[in-house]
């Protein structure tokens, strides 16, 4: 079943990546997915830092080099040439994921293709499709004291990305913390969703009609309102 998916007044992506920035603390140890999440770097607001830490094998390094000025010996996970911080430090592979799974990670920031009411996460394959790479994402889900997620709130084909339960295989269980869409920001608590944000040109239906599974309500919902970008 596909609904209408108000293509009118979702954000973009550079917009859902701003949102999800502004709750990442000063000095938070934080991981960001390859691709869309690597955005969230570029919005941390004034006057704080995260330390970034990619699984290859370093911890605060900076932004990207301009063009024709990349080392490409220093890359991160997704393999894009990144720039060093005073301070920034080099590891082993396995040091990298010993960091990961000893719950040295304040935040992981991954996408997803669902996220189930209870926490679960598919984000590495669609039904049989591609080829199998969950990559480091299942050490991350379950070793970062947070993960969150960035998403459009449906798919390109109207289905809701927030579902009762996952049909795609699992990256995770139980191991989502907030989920940051095109159009609402969602904690999971107790097994449930619970809508804090949500776009004001926007009813409670409409959302609710876009989305796989109850969205609940225990207090104030604010107006979802982000910069243009």
């Amino acid at each position: 079943m596909t609904v209408d998916t108000r293509e009118d007044i979702k954000l973009s992506n550079s917009q859902i990546a701003w949102r999800a920035a502004q709750d990442i603390n000063d000095g938070a140890y934080v991981n960001l997915g390859i691709g869309f999440p690597e955005m969230v770097a570029k919005y941390q607001p004034p006057g704080r830092q995260a330390v970034f830490h990619t699984e290859n094998g370093i911890l605060d390094f900076g932004e990207a080099p301009a063009a024709g000025e990349e080392d490409w010996d220093l890359i991160n996970a997704g393999k894009k040439a990144v720039t060093l911080k005073p301070g920034s430090a080099f590891f082993h592979h396995a040091d990298s994921f010993a960091m990961v799974r000893g719950g040295h990670l304040d935040v992981a920031i991954l996408g997803a293709y669902q996220v189930a009411q209870n926490g679960d996460l598919a984000n590495w394959r669609v039904g049989s499709k591609g080829v199998p790479a969950v990559g480091g994402a299942m050490d991350l889900v379950h070793g970062a004291k947070q993960v969150f997620v960035i998403t459009e709130h449906m798919t390109k084909n109207g289905e809701p990305k927030l579902v009762e339960k996952c049909t795609f295989p699992l990256t995770g269980v139980g191991c989502i913390t907030r989920i940051y869409t095109s159009h609402a920001v969602i904690d999971v608590v107790d097994g449930g969703f619970v809508l804090r944000e949500k776009l004001p040109g926007m009813t409670m239906e409409e959302l609710q009609a876009m989305t796989g599974a109850p969205l609940k309500i225990d207090g104030p919902v604010a107006d979802l309102i982000v910069p243009e970008l």
